[in-house]
């Protein structure tokens, strides 16, 4: 492992604490009033949060570099080269970064739907992701810290990698269902224990009604938000550590991804229903790192080319988005 955590501790807390920052001018700053957020705020944010990822994955390249050219455990390894490794694990990290974004797109289409059923006004939208968002923040830290200890036993990445083809091949082959939030038992569940108010109060996600407190719908969507990601968190997490093992990179590329969810969300929340032929992209890339674990890096001598993985990712991504706007869904 280039980055162990017992060396690195700081600059997880360090970029902790950037995230933090960077949320708290978000919500108490930029987004302190409720309000639509319009497609040019949307593409604003969304190309400040890829600009910042790129920003640090280009910096991350020049710590690798210091770092492991100053280390001499490492330097003792017969053959390595600090600066291969350098720009391997930046690669990783864009890699990583590009895989989360693709299947977010997913929670983007979910979104939709739960925002659509509790009839949540636009701007009252932002509120309900932005919380979604911290929430995701932290179960993501919680898996993250699994998989890496899981990852360090073969049995769990052959484990991973049969789980990640199975998925991509249900992704593939499976029919489309509507999502329907009046059925999932989490709901039926928080109906039973605590009472939901039929009407919205504003941007609060609790009210009094009859001197009872009950949840608003924003709560309920709230949590519906945050399920949705816990689920997807299952196939993202090892999908990303199919192309890196370190936990720092899965990290830091699994966090930007997520801070961007929000402003990507606004952004394509009207054309994500056009992106037809994007599942099959990502059940092929799902069916890919899959590969990747179970059998590619052994073939290439225990590490896929990361420079072959982000061409084939990126094409089989890009190109499921350029057939879906050649070949739209003809209107009947």
């Amino acid at each position: 492992m280039l980055f162990p955590f017992a060396e690195y501790w700081w600059f997880y807390a360090s970029f902790i604490v950037f995230v933090l920052i960077v949320l708290a001018l978000d919500l108490g700053v930029f987004h302190r009033k409720a309000h639509e957020v319009g497609f040019r705020e949307a593409l604003t944010w969304s190309v400040i949060w890829v600009s910042m990822a790129v920003v640090f994955g280009l910096a991350f390249h020049e710590f690798a570099i210091y770092r492991l050219q100053n280390c001499e455990q490492l330097l003792a390894i017969p053959g390595f080269n600090p600066l291969e490794a350098a720009q391997r694990s930046t690669l990783q990290f864009f890699t990583g970064y590009i895989v989360e974004k693709a299947l977010s797109v997913d929670n983007i289409f979910v979104f939709v739907v739960i925002f659509t059923y509790f009839n949540i006004p636009s701007k009252y939208q932002h509120r309900v992701l932005f919380y979604g968002i911290l929430g995701a923040l932290i179960f993501r830290c919680v898996f993250i810290a699994m998989g890496s200890i899981l990852i360090q036993y073969y049995w769990v990445v052959i484990l991973f990698g049969v789980f990640l083809i199975v998925t991509g091949i249900k992704v593939l082959l499976a029919p489309e269902k509507p999502v329907e939030p009046d059925k999932n038992p989490v709901l039926k569940l928080l109906k039973k224990f605590l009472p939901v108010s039929p009407q919205l109060d504003g941007q609060k996600f609790f009210t009094h009604h009859n001197g009872v407190r009950m949840a608003t719908p924003l709560l309920v969507a709230l949590i519906l938000v945050e399920i949705s990601d816990i689920v997807f968190a299952v196939d993202s997490v090892p999908a990303i550590f199919a192309i890196t093992k370190e936990p720092l990179i899965v990290f830091t590329s699994n966090i930007f991804a997520i801070l961007g969810l929000r402003a990507m969300f606004f952004l394509l929340a009207g054309v994500v229903h056009k992106f037809r032929f994007l599942k099959y992209g990502l059940g092929l890339v799902l069916v890919f790192v899959g590969l990747k674990m179970v059998w590619l890096n052994q073939v290439f001598g225990g590490h896929f080319p990361i420079g072959w993985s982000l061409a084939i990712i990126s094409t089989l991504i890009g190109g499921s988005i350029l057939v879906s706007f050649i070949l739209p869904e003809k209107k009947h």
